[in-house]
């Protein structure tokens, strides 16, 4: 079922929660809204399901106008941050709620309830209650009683919220394995990256209430639109359009601040053409990379990502002189004032 959002938009009081808005969701499609707090992505939700009316504009599902719906007759299904289960009922009751409250015929519930149970690998589980189930095994849950009554629309609020980031990376795998074999479609809303990148189709990226970008993880994270989303989508270094660096890097267009993913970073311990003379100031093991801080001739400091053979091989100490050689930089002609703010908070670090 496809979502259109067309010229919507709301307001509380004073503030903006969304400006005019438009979007199209493909049928079958997961997607996530992806922002940081007050971005707008929870009003769009809640727009989308009912508990909040827009302003101005038009919700259209499977080409059916619902802006005027109640919730309750959109047949949408909603996952909640924090489960939301019935504490007194078992996990088969309160994935059967849903059918019981429409009056589906008892053995339709029982053949409907024992299908999510082995979709959700909860089966002979049934009879236990929410508070005998781990956070992830609850999430499943409320995920469950949200599809038994067969939704045209899936909407999952920060369902992963809540969790651990261990239990989080294994609920990301399955919600995207579960989507493949059920195909409804979907729309989460994330304030986490990663989890959007991992997990969904196409990405809506929004800030202070509309939307900058819409595209594939490939395509916000190669080609962002904006300061804004290359700041916000991975880590980014921002050379600032008045330090020699930046004339070095980029002597054609010396207007405009200078954009480069720490990826993009190279380091040699012997000079190399074209190569930016750097000391190294710190060493910070990530796992499978070594975040490596590289401080410039002009003061400002430069993130690198290197592997951990690399950095083996390169066997790097701190205040050890360097060269740092550039593959890719990338510039804006627009404004850059609101990356700079997101390079002050650390969101790019």
């Amino acid at each position: 079922m496809s979502i259109i959002i067309d010229n919507v938009s709301k307001q509380f009081g004073q503030f903006k929660a969304l400006q005019p808005t438009n979007l199209t969701i493909s049928s079958g499609k997961l997607v996530a809204l992806l922002g940081p707090s007050g971005s707008g992505k929870s009003t769009l939700l809640r727009v989308i399901s009912g508990l909040e009316s827009p302003d101005q504009g038009s919700i259209i599902i499977d080409g059916h106008d619902h802006t005027r719906l109640d919730v309750r007759q959109r047949n949408i299904g909603f996952v909640f941050q924090h489960y939301a289960l019935f504490k007194h009922l078992t996990i088969r009751q309160n994935i059967a709620f849903g059918l019981e409250i429409r009056r589906q015929p008892r053995e339709t519930i029982r053949k409907r309830v024992n299908e999510l149970l082995d979709l959700i690998q909860l089966a002979g589980l049934g009879d236990r209650y929410p508070a005998q189930l781990s956070g992830g095994q609850r999430q499943r849950v409320a995920l469950a009683r949200a599809l038994a009554v067969q939704p045209q629309v899936l909407l999952l609020d920060e369902p992963f919220g809540a969790l651990d980031a261990k239990v989080r990376k294994e609920l990301r795998s399955w919600l995207r394995r579960l989507h493949d074999e059920v195909h409804v479609t979907s729309v989460f809303v994330t304030h986490d990256q990663e989890e959007a990148m991992e997990v969904a189709d196409e990405i809506v990226i929004m800030n202070e209430g509309k939307i900058e970008q819409v595209g594939t993880s490939i395509e916000v994270y190669d080609h962002p639109a904006s300061p804004f989303v290359m700041g916000f989508v991975g880590a980014v270094n921002v050379i600032p359009k008045t330090s020699h660096i930046a004339n070095q890097l980029n002597p054609v267009n010396r207007t405009h601040d200078i954009f480069v993913r720490p990826q993009d970073v190279e380091i040699f311990t012997q000079p190399k053409s074209k190569a930016i003379s750097a000391t190294v100031e710190r060493i910070i093991p990530l796992g499978s990379e070594i975040q490596v801080e590289l401080r410039l001739a002009d003061d400002n400091v430069v993130m690198a990502y290197v592997t951990r053979p690399k950095f083996a091989q390169l066997q790097l100490n701190i205040d050890q002189n360097v060269f740092a050689f550039v593959h890719k930089s990338q510039v804006f002609p627009e404004e850059t004032s609101r990356l700079s703010e997101l390079t002050a908070s650390g969101i790019n670090r």
